[in-house]
């Protein structure tokens, strides 16, 4: 997965005072999982992020009067935190303007440190711990809502629509995992009428869940929900139909992919399943992300599993605080980036003060059939 730069990328954009020299190279990094469990998300953050660097350089942009060319920088984290750090520290002695990633919260958060010290933005189109952007960086960001908008809205429809009164819940632990199922429980806990019967743990390379679902079963919840990933929770939905549990499941963006009815096969059933993605499209801007999808598919020969448009996003977002700035020097384009108003495919980008997205949309989604299913876009704010 993992291609190294030609050397002629090898040198870094020198700047002058505002002035855009001679070499016209501008790399941009993407950081995420192109190995492992996880690698059909991660591939699907390279791939977005490579449509929007090849989509600029076939405008010509300019920046300052002179004509850039971009070029992508994809490393491979193996979503594993000290990877993470190995990997921020390469592109930042690449000398890249900007970095797109991290996919998963357990490699963002310390990698962000390390971009932070260089004074290089970071903005993650998928993770969603609120402590990414509550450390204070001024190079953290966002394109997609953190786990206090996801785990409140995930509540609220558990306990409106689902009409649930007792609630299982379980988490892998992760930094990501942990973190949504607490918000999740603190949203439960603050609707009131719902009452959490079962708090389970497990770890993310887990198969095996008879235990703490023999455990649950006994409480005759109407609901479980999952803090987690597709990898864990497909296996666990086949579990949940031998031991003859009738509850649905409920989770976060971690198991909301197109890759989930091949986990769970029969298990998946329909309606069987309530997921919500940190992001969401209505209105007139669904033509916009249809146009993309169908581009992406026609280019991979794959679907779109969740973070490509927000990838494609983050780079176009980077691309036009440079422009706004007349430089590609992190130090002299982070301010504009910090206000930068930008209409994306994934709808209106502005960041608050922590680098968090403004009026982030949430979708839920279920599985009917098979298929992912929308079900409705909320904003949660």
């Amino acid at each position: 997965m993992h291609r190294s730069a030609p050397t002629t990328l090898a040198l870094a954009l020198a700047f002058a005072g505002s002035s855009l020299h001679a070499q016209t190279v501008i790399r941009i990094g993407t950081a995420s999982p192109l190995s492992g469990p996880g690698a059909h998300q991660g591939k699907d953050i390279e791939n977005g992020a490579r449509m929007a660097v090849d989509d600029l350089n076939a405008k010509g942009i300019v920046i300052k009067g002179t004509k850039v060319k971009f070029a992508l920088m994809p490393e491979d984290d193996g979503g594993d935190p000290k990877t993470g750090t190995a990997v921020a520290q390469k592109l930042v002695d690449a000398k890249v303007a900007g970095v797109v990633g991290h996919l998963n919260s357990g490699t963002t958060v310390p990698a962000s440190k390390i971009y932070a010290t260089a004074g290089i933005p970071q903005i993650s189109p998928a993770a969603t711990t609120p402590l990414y952007t509550s450390q204070g960086f001024r190079t953290a960001f966002r394109v997609v809502a953190n786990d206090n908008l996801i785990g409140r809205a995930l509540a609220t429809y558990t306990i409106a629509t689902m009409k649930a009164t007792k609630i299982a819940v379980i988490d892998d632990r992760t930094a990501f995992g942990q973190g949504l199922a607490d918000e999740f429980v603190k949203g439960i806990k603050a609707k009131g009428g719902a009452t959490i019967v079962s708090r389970q743990f497990t770890n993310d390379k887990a198969t095996d869940f008879n235990a703490i679902l023999t455990q649950i079963r006994a409480r005759k919840p109407d609901v479980i929900f999952y803090g987690g990933m597709e990898a864990v929770a497909g296996p666990m939905l086949k579990q949940m139909k031998a031991l003859g549990i009738d509850a649905r499941l409920v989770s976060g963006d971690g198991i909301c992919s197109e890759r989930l009815p091949l986990l769970a096969g029969d298990a998946l059933g329909d309606d069987k399943v309530v997921c919500v993605v940190a992001g969401g499209i209505d209105g007139p801007q669904e033509a916009t992300h249809d146009a993309f999808t169908q581009r992406y598919r026609q280019r991979y020969k794959l679907d779109v599993q969740s973070y490509a448009p927000y990838a494609y996003d983050s780079v176009m977002v980077l691309a036009t605080a440079m422009q706004q700035a007349g430089s590609a020097e992190p130090a002299r384009f982070l301010p504009a980036l910090a206000k930068v108003k930008y209409q994306g495919i994934t709808g209106s980008i502005a960041f608050d003060g922590k680098g968090d997205l403004r009026d982030a949309a949430l979708t839920l989604f279920t599985y009917r059939q098979g298929k992912k299913t929308r079900l409705q876009v909320v904003r949660a704010n």
